[in-house]
């Protein structure tokens, strides 16, 4: 099946993992300067100095069902402005209560346990400020505690008070039913006609079931209102400072890397993200099947960048070295066994082409010509059959995208010069797929020789093939067509 056939997925992983390797000068570099930039920080910015203290905090609804909501309420108690002001006047700051704020910190460490962390300008004066906003918060929770007992015993006082004046009027119509009742059992004694049986009688059965409901109820509301006065002292005696405020000890050492660490995480995910991104939208073909496929012609070597031109200082690569022989011996029997022209044109590998064309050379002597040019933006196309009737693309790999290499291989293909094959300069070392186009036997290496052979005579000045293929390439313009250039060369054999 035609590569250029085949169905492309939206989001092919192998190219987005490859050009995340490829990018890695890019995100390395935003991790260094993410690992500087946190280093950096911490010596030009410094942690501020400051205190912590806790606070154990008593409270009258403590239970085993409070699932810290107590807690949580003391701590946003302590975040108010109230609690602020009062702090800021026990210190004698010219402060506003919200910029105080900013400095503080408060922790629910437990159910009754309060962590307060407190900036200042130096330690002493930070551990100064955090026992103010301690005392500050102990005296609000201490006081409003009072204020809810006392009322809370105020109002049952307020209602025993009614329920004896209620008493009292009972036991005032008690005595006037009972005084009645006496004077008519006098009566009875004297002799006196019998009069009717009183008719309070059944009333002052009642008054007497009344006058004991009313006498528990006092009873009761006495001991309620003396429970309701005893939790306020349990509070203030137990909610207190438990750990005195403390300067904490920073080390820039450990804050320093503790922010380069996290600056190196930072910026690694940062220069990670671009260079997926950027490898995705740039569209610059790195892999060896996707450069054949958008060339329409097959790899037949592959170099590493750092075997040729390397400077005086690095060391020798034997690999590459063997590499570049190899590919120069193909390159000889390339132009030795052909009967036409080659040219070696170069696309992003100028210094490579040059070194690749003078080692050639150096082997074939005074029998062939090689020419050297430049299929680059503004590349003379026109002038190309003049170099050679057919020729080898060295192209460096994620130089030029995909409509680019498009349209070189259009262009070649309209001066009717065959890609008898290309050169990837510098690989990705991880590349495990085939730059081989099955169904351009015409152009490549392998079938050269042959193919030269059944179209003989039917070429044309140039050596161009009538029957080309050219429907894989699509109609995308050539920016800058026919302009000038000085990356072009002709090279010659001295006879």
């Amino acid at each position: 099946m035609s590569q250029a056939n085949t169905p492309q997925h939206l989001l092919d992983f192998s190219r987005l993992w490859t050009a995340i390797r490829r990018g890695r000068r890019l995100w390395i570099g935003f991790a260094l300067l993410g690992f500087l930039a946190g280093g950096l920080l911490t010596v030009l910015m410094p942690p501020t100095p400051s205190a912590v203290t806790r606070i154990l905090v008593v409270h009258e609804q403590d239970g085993p069902s409070d699932g810290g909501s107590l807690i949580r309420t003391d701590v946003a108690l302590m975040s108010t402005t109230r609690i602020a002001a009062d702090a800021v006047r026990r210190l004698k700051l010219d402060e506003r209560p919200e910029e105080f704020l900013k400095t503080v910190t408060v922790v629910g460490v437990t159910n009754n346990v309060l962590e307060v962390t407190v900036e200042g300008p130096t330690g002493a004066e930070a551990a100064r400020r955090a026992k103010a906003m301690a005392e500050a918060f102990i005296a609000d929770h201490v006081g409003r505690i009072q204020s809810a007992a006392q009322a809370e015993a105020k109002a049952l006082t307020d209602q025993r008070a009614q329920v004896q004046a209620e008493l009292k009027q009972v036991n005032g119509q008690i005595s006037g039913a009972e005084a009645q009742a006496a004077q008519e059992q006098e009566n009875q004694e004297n002799g006196e006609e019998a009069a009717p049986p009183p008719s309070n009688a059944a009333n002052l059965d009642s008054l007497y079931a009344r006058r004991a409901e009313l006498t528990d109820q006092i009873s009761q509301l006495t001991q309620q209102a003396q429970q309701a006065g005893l939790g306020a002292p349990r509070v203030s005696a137990g909610t207190q400072i438990v750990d005195a405020p403390r300067p904490v000890r920073t080390s820039l050492k450990v804050t320093g890397a503790t922010q380069a660490g996290i600056g190196l995480v930072f910026g690694l995910v940062i220069g990670l993200t671009l260079a997926a991104v950027s490898g995705v939208v740039r569209d610059r073909p790195v892999l060896r099947r996707d450069v054949a496929a958008s060339l329409g012609a097959s790899v037949i070597a592959q170099l590493p960048s750092r075997g040729l031109g390397r400077r005086r200082w690095q060391l020798p690569d034997k690999k590459a070295d063997e590499e570049h022989a190899r590919v120069t011996a193909t390159l000889v029997r390339l132009v030795r066994e052909g009967t036409d022209p080659v040219s070696v044109l170069e696309l992003g590998a100028p210094k490579v082409a040059a070194s690749l064309a003078a080692a050639v050379d150096a082997e074939v002597g005074n029998e062939h010509v090689l020419g050297v040019g430049s299929v680059a933006p503004g590349a003379p196309w026109t002038d190309l059959p003049h170099l050679g009737t057919e020729t080898l693309l060295v192209v460096r790999a994620g130089f030029a995208n995909t409509a680019w290499l498009h349209t070189v291989a259009r262009q070649l293909a309209e001066l009717g010069i065959p890609i008898v094959g290309v050169v990837l300069v510098d690989p990705d070392p991880r590349d495990r797929t085939d730059g081989t186009l099955w169904d351009g036997l015409h152009t490549a290496l392998r079938g050269r020789t042959k193919h030269a052979a059944s179209t003989n005579g039917t070429n044309g000045t140039n050596g161009s093939n009538a029957d080309l293929p050219t429907k894989r390439f699509a109609p995308v313009a050539a920016p800058g067509h026919d302009r000038p250039t000085t990356k072009l060369a002709r090279r010659r054999t001295q006879g």
